[in-house]
């Protein structure tokens, strides 16, 4: 008799735990999208979750990231660069998201512009920050970790031309929950860097992906509430929807990314992806209790 075959984009550690994910995002690939996941168990490494978790996707914001683990390795290495104050200027104005171009302060301290961008995935800043570091060290950072199908490829655009990266940032999925495992055991650059990128990253204000199945305050849950501790990065795009992050609940914790590109042809298609990955947040609390 022949042996039961593992489907293609299911990996074969794929816990019972999970299937509501697994057929939630399915669902997705069913209709044209293309969905890429990964979750592991962050204290044993186990896979709960690998759906195409290797291809690359977009990522909107989420390669924000990587401009945080630049500027936080200058402050650890006390370069004289990453304590100076930065002036906005016209070449960096961007809109969307962010705070910065409401305020009046015309400059501000790199890392208090490193707070916005974990806080509130800051445009402006993020285009400030990485005038002032460069493109090119972001991406020499980002190889030295070993993070082959991950990048941020451009400053943030209010429009796209043909010169232009597609895309502000791309990814995998392994590698992204690789990364926030990485972040939580103090073993990106060293812990002081991590936990530094870790305390930017905690002020984020997106809750509306996986993270909405957790009951989490938006605007405050730097703590542990009802025994969960979250710490997350969202990416936004026309046709995308992304988070990575890494949760600890009062029985596990886990390191997790999700992506989606999508066909964005109305409401209705933007509400079928948040109701996937608000599952996939409801099957990682389940684990996580």
């Amino acid at each position: 008799m022949r042996t039961p075959r593992t489907p293609r984009h299911r990996a074969g550690s794929t816990v019972e735990n999970f299937s509501s994910s697994f057929t939630a995002l399915g669902g997705l690939a069913y209709e044209g999208a293309r969905v890429s996941a990964s979750v592991s168990d962050l204290d044993t490494g186990r896979s709960l979750l690998a759906i195409d978790e290797r291809i690359v996707l977009p990522t909107a914001s989420i390669g924000k990231i990587l401009l945080l683990i630049e500027v936080s390795a200058r402050l650890s290495e006390r370069e004289a660069s990453a304590y100076g104050i930065l002036d906005k200027t016209a070449r960096d104005a961007v809109g969307r998201s962010g705070l910065w171009q409401h305020l009046q302060a015309p400059a501000l301290p790199v890392a208090d512009l490193a707070t916005l961008v974990g806080a509130t995935s800051d445009n402006l800043a993020t285009n400030v920050l990485l005038r002032q570091v460069g493109l090119q060290a972001v991406r020499e950072r980002t190889e030295s970790l070993g993070l082959l199908r991950t990048a941020l490829l451009d400053l943030v655009r209010d429009t796209r031309g043909p010169d232009d990266a597609p895309q502000l940032s791309v990814g995998s999925t392994a590698e992204l929950a690789w990364l926030f495992g990485a972040l939580a055991r103090g073993e990106v650059v060293d812990s002081l860097t991590s936990s530094r990128v870790l305390g930017w990253l905690s002020l984020g204000s997106d809750l509306s992906m996986v993270a909405s199945a957790f009951g989490l305050d938006p605007l405050a849950h730097r703590g542990t509430d009802h025994g969960i501790l979250l710490v997350n990065k969202t990416g936004t795009d026309a046709g995308v929807r992304s988070e990575a992050g890494v949760v600890r609940g009062p029985r596990a914790a886990v390191a997790y990314a999700v992506s989606v590109q999508f066909r964005d042809h109305g409401i209705a298609a933007r509400l079928r992806v948040r109701d996937a990955l608000h599952t996939v947040g409801l099957d990682l609390l389940e684990y996580l209790h």
